[in-house]
């Protein structure tokens, strides 16, 4: 029996590509799946699992800063992960996407 993809593991997937030191917006991805939102995006995000080796921290909101979550726990993690790969953060803690964005058909 063959199992269809639920909208998590479309998300996930192309979560998957997006390379070290570049971000997407939760609406970039959204775009990009079938009849999906970014909140969808960002509820796939919020409940990636662990052992999937799924990028996460490189989902951004479209203003290009992190959105809240964990308690500022998340957000202080994925900056840290982010800034490991590279991706630098203005004085208003905003990414540019023009430098960092992910552009796919690039």
């Amino acid at each position: 029996m063959d199992h269809k993809p639920t909208y998590r593991d479309l998300i996930y997937e192309i979560v998957k590509c997006i390379p070290s030191g570049r971000v997407a917006s939760y609406g970039q991805i959204a775009r990009m799946v079938r009849r999906c939102t970014a909140r969808m995006v960002g509820f796939a995000m919020a409940s990636t699992p662990e052992n999937e080796n799924i990028p996460w921290q490189r989902v951004i909101n479209s203003q290009g800063k992190i959105s809240p979550h964990g308690a500022g726990f998340g957000s202080a993690l994925q900056r840290q992960l982010l800034e490991e790969e590279g991706v630098i953060f203005n004085e208003e803690n905003i990414v540019d996407f023009d430098q960092f964005g992910w552009k796919p058909l690039d």
